[in-house]
């Protein structure tokens, strides 16, 4: 009787898996199933690192997106050339905000309540910028190096030129942020920068000292970049915190060069 040729085992790069000799190795595999425990933390890892980028490449194309809508084609321009005097008496033009941010307010000294709400917001978010970008980018990240300006220039155009002197708003500006930079000038010149900056204006022109008028304006802060171009404005919905997370933001991004 001849005796059979030995049978070969198919050549294999797997390890062999080591044979389950016992009831409780088995229901170990069977818990451990295809994937280890180390395998699992990765995976959800990953999908919570895949996530979290997602949401803040989202909101950077959003602020982009909201960016490049305020200088698109066909679209009023916000912002320009004026010539106005600051609280000291000095000249202040548009040349004045570039090499860094600028957060752009319109209002009076006069204003009952609204004003003094929303520079006592702005004091905050001026406050809140300086911070972070102190603590977190650096104080002149995002300013021209030979420039000693601030991350963020505030400014305060009045609507009522007649009443809101240098001398007042310099008094008046005080009481808020020592930082705020306060403007006016002609009633020709208050109303062609509110033109410009699309500001409702209804201040009457040649009012005497001590006549009784009503003032109205827009309730917005221009945020402008470093070029002098407009960025996006915030409007009374956003709180102090989350107006400077929009700022910071959209400073990180002039950065990044996005």
């Amino acid at each position: 009787m001849r005796q059979g040729r030995p049978r070969s085992r198919p050549f294999s790069t797997c390890p062999r898996r080591t044979a389950i000799k016992t009831v409780q190795q088995a229901k170990a595999r069977a818990r451990s199933g295809p994937f280890s425990a180390w395998g699992a933390v990765a995976f959800l890892t990953a999908g919570v690192a895949i996530t979290f980028y997602f949401r803040i490449e989202k909101a950077r194309l959003e602020r982009e997106r909201i960016a490049e809508a305020s200088k698109g084609v066909g679209k009023p321009k916000v912002g320009g050339k004026f010539a106005l005097l600051d609280q000291e008496g000095k000249t202040f033009t548009e040349e004045d905000m570039k090499g860094g941010f600028s957060l752009v307010y319109f209002g009076f000294s006069h204003c009952p309540d609204i004003c003094p709400e929303e520079l006592d917001k702005m004091a905050n978010m001026i406050d809140l910028v300086a911070s972070t970008t102190h603590n977190r980018i650096g104080t002149n990240s995002f300013v021209d190096p030979s420039s000693r300006k601030a991350p963020l220039l505030p400014i305060f155009i009045t609507c009522d030129p007649a009443r809101d002197t240098p001398a007042v708003l310099k008094h008046y500006l005080a009481e808020f942020h020592p930082g705020l930079v306060g403007l006016t000038g002609t009633w020709e010149q208050v109303k062609d920068v509110c033109k410009k900056y699309r500001v409702y204006f209804s201040t009457p022109e040649g009012v005497k000292p001590g006549m009784d008028y009503l003032v109205d304006h827009s309730i917005y802060f221009y945020l402008m970049d470093p070029e002098g171009d407009f960025v996006e404005a915030i409007g009374r919905q956003h709180s102090a915190e989350r107006a400077a997370r929009i700022i910071v933001d959209h400073m990180k991004d002039w950065k990044a060069g996005v």
